[in-house]
């Protein structure tokens, strides 16, 4: 869930071998080698979703369930989810958890998604992936940024020709649900997501990301970054120089929270008084992460996912990351999807986002985007901590569409 045009890339899907299945309407995958040997050493996580599955035909019901699933750790074996995994260190050795897809109803049918962002191509190739697990399912997508892709929808209104808005942002899901444009979504769609990243059952979170503070871990140790983020431009240890990128989407949410919750002039104070503490821009957060592993900077603003990205380049390199607690420093955001109420696939449209939600597409956003897992059991990657674990503040993150009030106050203090 990135703002940019992102740096990984999924290998090439001509890397899947695969059966067809006709009597399940999906393709069925060869291992390359046993689901047991992999959570050996992995991360602590669910261990899979049960042992007594066998294939089974599966026809959806009215919210995009099904009466005969499939299930079991047999399941997650035929949905071969290692072609989902990443590669590299950050990504072996996982334990598997949440429910597979070859649990869940067939795609089948033609949907068009409307893609806000997409992490660098890394969402048109699990389309892709799931176009090839299912013969008679086709996708047709159209991707722009996500403020462009909220502001199409809400123009079209209902004569939109988009089934689902995919998007990086919860601010551009909220913007066109706000607009009641989108359908609400059955249980069956948001039960495996906690409340916070599903509200009003209008949109729901698929991956999340949370506000972080990389810093240099050969000037700077954890416990000398400031628990609340409006300390930081009088923090004596925060004195050396740091890194933010305020034309960046995610730096913008981030100001967005911090002007609800802490009110417009403590922000108009922070954002002063941090310029004062000459503080230096760059034009996104990866280079932000990038310069304080260089050592150019003491520490910075971004995503949690820049410093793995780092990481996973240069394991060597000193970066480590710090939360705050409780304040728009600690902010999750997510990336998340909705069904138009305009559509005519609805079914079609809440089966595709439970796909979001597998255990396959989410072991896929954590090993390959690095984002935080919505699923519980699904862990994230790095040694990171768990949502559960960090301490965000109580955030109705539907607010973040309201931005132009942040834009102002980013021009007025000379920030933009």
């Amino acid at each position: 869930m990135t703002d940019d045009a992102g740096n990984d890339r999924m290998a090439d899907n001509t890397n899947m071998t695969h059966d067809d299945d006709t009597t399940t309407g999906r393709r069925t995958y060869r291992r390359r080698k046993v689901l047991a040997g992999l959570g050996a050493a992995g991360i602590a996580g669910l261990a899979g979703c049960g042992s007594n599955g066998e294939n089974a035909t599966a026809e959806p019901s009215s919210d995009g369930g099904t009466a005969t699933e499939t299930s079991g750790s047999e399941a997650v074996d035929e949905a071969f989810i290692e072609e989902f995994r990443g590669s590299g260190a950050l990504a072996q050795n996982r334990d598997i958890g949440g429910t597979s897809i070859a649990e869940l109803p067939n795609l089948s049918g033609d949907l068009t998604i409307y893609l806000g962002g997409g992490e660098g191509g890394l969402y048109r190739d699990l389309i892709a992936r799931f176009e090839n697990i299912y013969p008679d399912f086709s996708a047709q997508i159209r991707a722009s940024g996500t403020a462009d892709a909220a502001n199409t929808l809400i123009n079209e209104g209902p004569a939109t020709p988009a089934d689902v808005f995919w998007s990086v942002d919860a601010g551009s899901l909220a913007a066109v649900a706000q607009r009641g444009l989108t359908a609400t979504l059955p249980s069956a769609v948001t039960e495996p997501v906690p409340l916070e990243f599903h509200p009003e059952d209008l949109w729901v979170g698929i991956a999340g990301r949370a506000r972080s503070v990389p810093y240099n871990t050969d000037v700077l140790t954890a416990e000398e970054v400031p628990e609340k983020v409006m300390e930081f431009p009088n923090a004596d240890a925060l004195s050396g120089p740091m890194g933010w990128a305020p034309t960046y989407g995610a730096f913008q949410a981030f100001v967005t929270a911090m002007r609800v919750l802490s009110g417009e002039q403590a922000t108009r104070e922070w954002l002063n008084g941090m310029q004062e503490s000459n503080v230096t821009q760059y034009s996104n957060e990866f280079l932000v992460s990038n310069a304080v592993a260089d050592g150019a900077l003491d520490a910075g603003f971004a995503n949690h996912y820049y410093a793995l990205r780092v990481k996973a380049a240069r394991p060597n390199a000193p970066i480590d990351l710090a939360f705050t607690s409780d304040d728009a420093g600690a902010l999750i955001n997510a990336a998340g999807a909705e069904v138009m109420q305009a559509s005519q696939n609805k079914q079609l449209g809440f089966t595709f986002i439970r796909h979001l939600l597998s255990a396959e597409a989410q072991e896929f956003f954590a090993t390959r985007t690095y984002a935080y897992p919505m699923v519980p059991g699904v862990p994230p990657v790095g040694g990171l901590p768990t949502i559960d674990e960090l301490n965000p503040p109580s955030f109705d993150l539907t607010k973040l569409s309201n931005l132009e009030p942040t834009l102002r106050l980013m021009r007025e203090t000379g920030v933009l």
